[in-house]
């Protein structure tokens, strides 16, 4: 097999906006080529991407990744994707996996995950897909419109979930994918489990990190601006230690911890609540500041990547602060999902029951995603009759806890493909 052409070498990360000028310089260079090429930086440190193939045939490595737009039915929609596929495909090899980020979140934040899932699609001849939601990352970033009214709750969650599930049945349809392992995080754990609801036979697996409106929440324990307010654990990304199940004593340790943390009812959290109710969605409220936003994300990505090596760091930067500036689009859905406070309008605990398939929750021991969620879930489950719900606790870990604690997340996600069904 002949060998890959050479690449072009990537420009490096610029360095993360601190004074008004540099933040200035940054918003003017955002676009869609330098949010590929921030996308490619991450992707370009595993050694199986493409363009790192210089050389060899793809027969020499048991995966091969590669990054491409995949056009879907509708003019104009597309969802990027990166495939990871085995060299070696088995006849008995299980449904590929789908990695699926949370709101507004791309799958470039999947990049500490994406060998070990490798091994696993390497090992098992199968394989494994990041697939950035329509609307949001760098699928398109088409219109999000509801024509329910405001007081039809269920029909206005019907549309906003619709908007995505669809687009990823027509992924589906389009990869020509029997069926998947999804794994979602956040919101896209919340959307795993909607598209499983809506396809149930298109679903092995679920693995839900920290997803979102799974309980039902009236004391609004959590808070949605947390999303881009979120900071990581001491301990950071070098922690040794693992996952456990998630016990009555974990969560009520994690209860504790989230009282401690709820924000108080002042103006500022007022007038985010109302914003939130109207529509308006966290990355709106950044894009709207202009020269400063690329300086405020410097903020956020400086302080929640911390565990990350300095390059890392930058590199995450640029890639956010692409996907972040981009159209709004999909981003609006948040509102008609999700109430203030981040709980959902139609929770997961009372829909969960009718699957049929192993469903997985995983929390960071440090998460403001309620866990007592995913016990009572997997409780509904038992009750119905499938005993594969298993629920953990991730140590050392926060909200992305598959950046905070990648090993211990890794090792579990591994464990939790190759579980047989009882």
């Amino acid at each position: 097999m002949a060998a890959m052409a050479t690449p072009s070498p990537l420009p490096p990360a610029p360095e993360i906006p601190t004074t008004f000028s540099t933040s200035l310089r940054s918003w003017w260079a955002t676009n869609d080529k330098g949010s590929a090429v921030a996308e490619r930086r991450l992707f370009h440190r595993l050694p199986f991407f493409r363009a790192e193939t210089v050389g060899k045939g793809l027969n020499d490595s048991p995966v091969v990744a590669s990054s491409s737009l995949v056009m879907l039915d509708k003019p104009k929609h597309f969802l990027n994707t990166l495939a990871i596929t085995s060299t070696k495909p088995a006849s008995d090899a299980p449904p590929p996996v789908v990695l699926l980020p949370g709101y507004g979140a791309g799958i470039g934040f999947f990049f500490p995950n994406l060998s070990a899932l490798a091994q696993w699609a390497g090992r098992r001849g199968s394989s494994v897909y990041a697939v950035d939601w329509l609307g949001m990352g760098r699928s398109a970033r088409v219109p999000f419109t509801i024509k329910s009214q405001k007081k039809d709750i269920p029909g206005r969650v019907r549309e906003a979930e619709s908007f995505f599930i669809d687009s990823l049945e027509a992924w589906r349809t389009k990869m020509q994918l029997e069926k998947m392992t999804l794994i979602g995080h956040s919101l896209g754990g919340y959307l795993s489990v909607a598209y499983a609801l809506k396809y149930p036979d298109r679903v092995n697996k679920l693995i839900l990190l920290s997803p979102a409106g799974v309980p039902r929440d009236p004391n609004q324990t959590t808070a949605p601006e947390r999303e881009i307010t979120d900071n990581p654990p001491d301990s950071g990304a070098s922690s040794t230690k693992s996952a456990e199940p998630a016990t009555k004593r974990r969560v009520d340790e994690i209860h504790v911890e989230q009282a401690a943390a709820k924000p108080p009812r002042n103006r500022t959290r007022q007038l985010f609540m109302y914003l939130w109710e109207e529509g308006w969605s966290p990355f709106q409220v950044v894009r709207s500041t202009y020269f400063w936003a690329p300086m405020i994300i410097g903020k956020y990505s400086s302080r929640r990547f911390s565990g990350l090596t300095e390059e890392e760091t930058r590199n995450m930067h640029s890639y956010i602060q692409h996907i972040t500036l981009s159209k709004g689009s999909g981003e609006y859905c948040i509102s008609h999902i999700l109430a203030p406070g981040a709980h959902a309008r139609m929770p997961l605990v009372d829909r969960i029951a009718a699957l049929k398939i192993p469903v997985t929750f995983v929390y960071g021991d440090h998460d403001w995603m309620d866990p007592e969620g995913g016990e009572q879930s997997v409780e509904n489950l038992r009750k119905a009759g499938n005993g594969e719900a298993r629920s953990y606790i991730v140590n050392d870990s926060g909200h992305h806890l598959y950046l905070d604690n990648p090993k211990a997340v890794n090792d579990l996600m591994l464990r939790e493909l190759d579980r047989p069904a009882v």
